[in-house]
């Protein structure tokens, strides 16, 4: 069987410290290509897959391994609850105001309701 590595240009064994850690640092790249994801540099393939492997093995795209790694996935985690709660509280506001301008076809709590009925 031929080493998938020795085909690729220039393969770096420092970098990668197995074929497997290359596959899954291009799979995670091609994932966030699909999403949306700006390219980190010129596009010279058409399919996100390549395009990805592309940007790993010219050394576009920064990974992290062992304990970087961790610490990178702590820090996204806890910036995602972050925006989680600060999106969390517009929604909750915007909700209440929602349902005062609902309830508030019902029932008029204003000073002019109030003034008219003391008059009659």
């Amino acid at each position: 069987m031929i080493d998938m590595l020795s085909l690729l240009p220039e393969p770096n064994q420092e970098r990668f410290d197995s074929r497997h850690r290359l596959v899954l640092v291009a799979s995670q790249r091609a994932k966030h290509l699909m999403q949306g994801a700006p390219h980190a540099g010129p596009v010279r393939f058409t399919k996100e897959t390549t395009q990805a492997l592309d940007e790993v093995l010219q050394g576009r795209i920064k990974f992290f391994t062992g304990k970087e790694a961790r610490q990178a996935l702590k820090e996204a985690k806890h910036s995602r609850e972050g925006e989680l709660e600060r999106a969390g509280a517009v929604e909750s506001a915007e909700d209440a105001r929602e349902i005062k301008k609902e309830l508030s076809v019902y029932v008029d709590d204003s000073p002019k309701a109030a003034e008219s009925d003391s008059e009659e």
